[in-house]
């Protein structure tokens, strides 16, 4: 019994993103999406459509943001501080730079502009996909058929301006290349690098990475390929699930990248069911970085006091229903772990299920929705949320075993260690 990939809101989802609501579209000025795409790739910027999507931006926050008080903020006034800057914009990143200050006032999780030279942008577009496709999609991927060229790292620009590789999705082509967390990436092609500009246009082609590794440099090639965010949060999933042994147990690892859909859970139901971590011993569920999107109820997975069904059609193909977990287990986290991720933590936490191994999760726990501006999209937080009572934003949700990651590229993963050590008994 196969089952599709689908990324349709679900009222019953309180966290998508921790969003229930409906995503909307906000287009300034119509503009076809050809026209949108070369502008993007051209790097082109017409000054006219920066101020309209600045204002769209602002009016967006004023109607929808979830404090109705702006923070305590003169939300009118904060428009007339930044609009000077807005008209002085030469590009895209530059005016996004510029709308993210502002909404940085607002001291909320799930509140940003994203362009179309960010994964994230993609990314979301795909997760919200379900409402967005009712409310003008197809303006911004006029087949419908959300992707971008990459290799499938999540990474950031720090304040220094090196852009640090966070993270390493399994099966991608940057775990296959040997990038890893800690990597800088300086240049693509001996051009500056762009997580999504540096592959435009070479997918399946070699690109090779200058990265900086420690002290060392190193030249790495690397093929990007055309990712559909689900397809690739999904196969990272799977292709993450191992068997480490320790101590003469098996301790089974499955890392999820992605939680903003059931297919995920799903999938993590299959690999402890009948997949690879079947006969493991004990399970450590990595939560750290990507997005959340979780609901409390993925928790029901570790209830020893429920039974699970499997179910056999004719042809003798079989399937497991309410799978349970009844041996022990140990969960990962850091500072990139969020939203719908962090109610999952609170309550392994809360419920004593296993070890919380790692450091505090980022405190992002805010009911957001998306919205497509421009050539942006607008996440913005919506509705506040309390879990069992307690409000998490902000505050986030700290670990039983602190352990803090390794401080160079390419050094052990001490918060996995530390977990097989917990599961393994040594």
């Amino acid at each position: 019994m196969k089952e599709a990939i689908d990324t349709s809101p679900s009222r019953r989802q309180v966290l998508r993103l921790a969003a229930m609501v409906t995503a909307s579209v906000v287009a300034p000025k119509a503009v076809s999406a050809e026209e949108t795409l070369k502008r993007d790739v051209s790097n082109s910027y017409v000054p006219a459509d920066g101020v309209s999507t600045f204002e769209s931006v602002w009016q967006t926050v004023r109607d929808h943001f979830y404090d109705p008080r702006h923070s305590g903020l003169d939300w009118p006034a904060v428009r007339e501080r930044y609009l000077a800057d807005v008209q002085q914009a030469t590009s895209q990143a530059s005016l996004a730079r510029i709308i993210n200050t502002m909404l940085s006032e607002l001291r909320a999780s799930h509140t940003r502009f994203y362009t179309r030279d960010e994964p994230e942008y993609y990314q979301l577009a795909e997760i919200f996909a379900g409402a967005l496709r009712r409310r003008g999609l197809q303006r911004a991927f006029p087949d419908g058929r959300v992707s971008y060229p990459g290799i499938g790292v999540i990474s950031r620009l720090e304040t220094s301006g090196r852009n640090a590789i966070i993270a390493v999705i399994d099966g991608t082509p940057a775990q296959q290349a040997g990038l890893r967390a800690g990597d800088e990436i300086v240049a693509a092609d001996g051009t500056a690098f762009e997580p999504v500009g540096s592959f435009r246009g070479k997918v399946g082609e070699s690109v090779v990475l200058e990265v900086q590794r420690g002290a060392a440099a190193a030249q790495i090639p690397v093929r990007p390929v055309d990712l559909e965010p689900t397809k690739m949060f999904l196969r990272g999933l799977e292709s993450s699930a191992r068997i480490i042994e320790s101590n003469g147990r098996r301790i089974g690892y499955v890392h999820v990248w992605c939680y903003a859909g059931y297919v995920y859970q799903r999938a993590l139901e299959r690999l402890l069911s009948q997949g690879t971590l079947k006969d493991a011993d004990a399970l450590i569920w990595d939560l750290r970085d990507g997005w959340g999107g979780a609901q409390p109820e993925y928790l029901d997975l570790f209830n020893a006091k429920a039974p699970t069904m499997q179910v056999t059609d004719r042809s003798g193909t079989s399937e497991f229903e309410n799978v349970k977990w009844r041996k022990p287990v140990a969960m990962l986290i850091n500072g990139g772990t969020r939203s719908g991720k962090e109610v999952l933590a609170y309550g392994f936490k809360k419920y004593r299920l296993g070890e919380l191994i790692g450091t505090r999760t980022e405190g992002a726990v805010l009911a957001a929705t998306a919205f497509l501006i421009g050539s942006g999209l607008l996440l913005l937080a919506v509705e506040d949320v309390r879990i069992d009572g307690e409000r998490l934003e902000g505050v986030g949700v700290t670990p039983t075993i602190e352990v803090q990651a390794g401080a160079t590229a390419g050094s052990d993963d001490l918060q996995l260690s530390r977990a097989v050590a917990v599961l393994s008994g040594t």
